[in-house]
């Protein structure tokens, strides 16, 4: 989980929608599989599972530095809010699975705030 700086709520509509296909992209290209995520207005969650040789710090490297260079270039109007050239906060949560299920997980991020507006089960973008 992550969220834009000063958690601005930025990620709706047509933004919301680049940063979920760049994440795709990104997980695609390293080999990564989604297995659930979302994207709200002011944070992103994705459930993923990585080979054991890679490591969790180089995994949120591309997923954020990739989609901030990309989503700054591509939506000139956020260049304005994010100075500096940095549209994600410094951090990130990440846990890994243990006792809890899978299941647990993906209900979890059903569970987060707004409504669906795109129908995608394995990776929707919230209205708010």
């Amino acid at each position: 989980m992550w969220i834009p700086k000063y958690r601005k709520a930025v990620l709706r509509g047509e933004v919301a929608i680049r940063v979920r296909d760049l994440i795709r992209e990104i997980a695609m290209e390293h080999e990564l599989e989604i297995i659930s995520g979302k994207v709200a207005r002011d944070h992103v969650h994705v459930f993923l599972s990585y080979r054991p040789t890679q490591k969790v710090s180089q995994i949120m490297q591309w997923l954020k530095g990739v989609s901030s260079r990309v989503v700054l270039q591509e939506f000139p109007h956020l260049r304005k809010k994010f100075w500096g050239r940095h549209f994600w906060a410094r951090g990130y949560l990440a846990v890994s699975l243990g006792t809890i299920t899978d299941e647990m997980i993906k209900e979890y991020i059903d569970e987060q705030e707004g409504e669906q507006i795109v129908d995608d089960s394995r990776f929707p973008i919230d209205n708010l």
